[in-house]
């Protein structure tokens, strides 16, 4: 199994009104390809700030960091606008799709950046859509689809690159507990089947027994990993446990 993540001591701080603050401190996390791992947090615990370090939209200030085997801290900016746009993608809460633009053609939207050809987009879109059971959709709007549907029309966009890294924040904010957990197995399976390394930052703790591996963020700082679906069904509360590292035990 290739790593396509892996941080060692990363840190990240910001100015703050009178103290610095202290976004992340001193992280590692190893991520490898077909691995999906939940990040979660109380707002402020610093989930967002380690997906946009990890994405390559902001530079942490100390420790190591590499990503689809670029050096984080010592790549340019135009190397880390390349691995954005073809090794790394994001899926949003908010779906982020082009309202005026039907769901097909939201997917062809990366296609036509990379200057695929036009049959090769066409069997490309309809593939996507296959793949998270939206193909009678195809040419409905944004506003004709449920937020369950965009979302899925956003999450086949983000594979229309064949990326080996899908970076979610909150993918579920916006759906109902249902809808959202069927937007977790979707995921899971698009890492399963494609071999994509996935990290999602959440706050439903009832979805995250999906994923692989669960890193808890405190105050920028890891405070556990464990398996999610332990912790859900011993803390159905969502309160806080402690934890070491854990790997998922094979099917009996």
């Amino acid at each position: 199994m290739s790593t396509i993540v892996e941080l060692r001591g990363v840190t990240k701080d910001y100015p703050g009104a009178r103290d610095v603050v202290h976004a992340l401190r001193s992280v590692d996390l190893s991520v490898g390809a077909g691995k999906l791992v939940a990040v979660h947090g109380r707002s402020g615990s610093g989930k967002t700030t380690l997906l946009n370090v990890i994405g390559g939209l902001d530079r942490a200030d100390a420790g190591e960091a590499e990503v689809c085997g670029l050096d984080l801290f010592a790549a340019s900016d135009r190397e880390l606008a390349e691995l954005r746009r073809t090794r790394v993608s994001f899926v949003f809460q908010a779906f982020g799709l082009l309202p005026v633009l039907s769901a097909a053609e939201n997917v062809e939207v990366p296609l036509r950046l990379q200057g695929i050809a036009r049959d090769a987009r066409a069997a490309r879109v309809r593939e996507l859509l296959d793949l998270v059971g939206l193909a009678p959709r195809a040419a409905h709007r944004p506003s004709e689809l449920s937020g369950g549907e965009q979302q899925r029309v956003a999450i086949a966009r983000s594979l229309a690159a064949s990326p080996s890294l899908l970076i979610a924040d909150e993918p579920t904010g916006q759906l109902d507990s249902r809808t959202g957990a069927e937007i977790m197995a979707l995921i899971h399976q698009v890492v399963a089947e494609r071999s994509v390394a996935a990290i999602v930052a959440t706050h439903d703790l009832s979805i995250i027994d999906v994923a692989d591996h669960q890193l808890e963020l405190s105050d920028g700082a890891v405070v556990n990993g464990q398996r999610p679906r332990s912790y859900a069904e011993s803390h159905p509360g969502g309160s806080e446990a402690d934890g070491a590292g854990w790997s998922r035990p094979e099917p009996s």
